[in-house]
């Protein structure tokens, strides 16, 4: 909660105490920005630019960037004079630029927000921030906040223009960055070490199939199927961990689909970007405080189908929808598309039927398991190795099912090897399978005509 009781001269003072009682930073290569120090110099600043915003009533929001800069750096320079503050000058235009970022930014997250590198920001407590580049997950000691109440000051900000409150009364909150990224703090009373903030961002241009293939995600002869099984309207599920690569895949999967079909995706938080000239979103939304006017992902996909789609992607099925996209795929919505949280395309299907039963199905676990292995043709399994590469790690076509159990039949699987110099190679040898699906023949004749081979 924001600090009300006390009046800003009082909070100014407590400020320029904390700085008095904070000694210099033991470590003497322990750049400025990343000190104790730094952070009371920094809230003590702000307190003093903030009064004296409000004692000359100026509307800063109005004023160019550049005006902006040149009145803090001002103000800054009045307050160390002003209290003595033992700083330097290159620590000094350091505390200025943070101050910068603090009216007209998002604070210590503003440089990590811009940062195209950036994929993921993890935020636990105030002086706890870790961050993934290239999928390897690092913590980031430059980056810290005053205390918690800065840290939610900052959300809070975030999560203005959304129309999203996050406090006791609603501790929880998961919202849509206007850049295409998503947000998700949870505070105390329900996270008990203090606000907890994971922040994901997307690519603004989305992975098309080529470029995954040059990062190595999979190898031409994957590309080929994969290419085939878009164009051939098979029906495909994604599988993976948690920030294995699924959205990026599906994205870039969504590039093979002819431009004159008209694609419906269907989200709890719009993450996909298609490449694709006729696409329309949906989202669902969460209810007020009593639970009224909630839409969830059930009630899209069952309206998505009164809406002419010729593909239905679904951004992942976690709950009772799931029962409507089997529905979908077996009357006529081939080429749909999916994720799913799964560690394989074994563990994928065993997710299909317990979702299944928990939304309510009511046929035989033999009538649920023929309509699973009816409606999907496809399970990709994609993974995040060590190094933070994502790579497809098996391509796994459904064949029926046989002894009361969904039949598969793996046709690719990853693979690495080290060759005679040392350095490890990836390769996705076909296991020799031909595919059952009949989807797959005008393509798999078109192959043939120009000169190539599916297997």
């Amino acid at each position: 909660m924001e600090d009300t009781m006390n009046p800003p001269g009082a909070r100014l003072s407590a400020a320029l105490r904390q700085v008095e009682a904070t000694p210099r930073d033991d470590a003497p290569n322990t750049p400025f920005e990343q000190t104790r120090q730094f952070q009371d110099v920094l809230s003590a600043a702000h307190e003093f630019l903030l009064n004296r915003i409000e004692d000359q009533r100026l509307d800063i929001a109005s004023w160019a960037q550049d005006t902006v800069v040149k009145y803090i750096d001002a103000e800054t320079a009045n307050f160390v004079q002003e209290w003595r503050i033992p700083v330097n000058e290159a620590e000094m235009r350091k505390v200025s630029g943070a101050l910068v970022k603090e009216l007209t930014g998002f604070g210590p997250l503003d440089d990590l927000l811009t940062d195209a590198a950036v994929e993921d920001i993890l935020i636990n407590g105030c002086e706890d921030v870790y961050v993934s580049r290239g999928g390897v997950l690092q913590r980031e000691p430059g980056v810290r906040f005053s205390d918690n109440r800065h840290l939610l000051r900052i959300v809070r900000r975030i999560l203005a223009p959304l129309g999203r409150r996050l406090d006791e009364s609603n501790p929880m909150v998961d919202a849509r960055l206007p850049n295409g990224g998503r947000l998700n703090a949870i505070i105390e009373p329900l996270s008990v070490t203090g606000p907890s903030v994971s922040i994901r961002k997307f690519r603004k241009d989305p992975f098309t199939p080529d470029e995954l293939l040059e990062r190595g995600t999979f190898d031409k002869a994957v590309h080929a199927l994969l290419q085939a099984s878009v164009l051939g309207r098979c029906n495909i599920m994604i599988s993976g961990g948690t920030s294995s690569g699924k959205t990026s895949l599906l994205n870039a999967l969504a590039a093979f689909i002819p431009a004159n079909e008209r694609v419906i995706t269907i989200e709890d938080t719009a993450e996909l970007s298609l490449n694709h000239p006729h696409v329309v979103r949906l989202e669902s939304r969460l209810g007020g405080f009593d639970g009224s006017g909630a839409v969830n992902i059930r009630e899209l996909v069952r309206n998505s189908l009164r809406m002419r789609p010729d593909r239905i992607i679904v951004g992942e099925v976690r709950g009772a929808e799931v029962l409507e996209m089997l529905q979908a795929m077996n009357t006529g919505h081939d080429g749909s598309m999916s994720t799913i949280h799964a560690n394989s395309p074994r563990d994928a299907l065993y997710r299909l039927e317990m979702l299944s039963g928990f939304a309510g199905f009511q046929g035989s676990e033999t009538s649920l398991r023929r309509q699973i292995a009816s409606a999907i043709d496809f399970i990709i399994q994609i993974a995040r190795l060590s190094n933070g590469r994502r790579v497809i790690s098996s391509i796994t076509e459904v064949t029926g099912v046989g002894d009361n159990i969904v039949t598969t039949q793996e046709m690719y699987r990853h693979e690495t090897f080290v060759d005679m110099d040392g350095k490890e190679h990836d390769r996705w040898p076909g296991l020799g399978f031909h595919p059952h699906t009949h989807k797959l023949e005008a393509f798999r004749q078109f192959l043939r005509d120009a000169g190539g081979a599916l297997p």
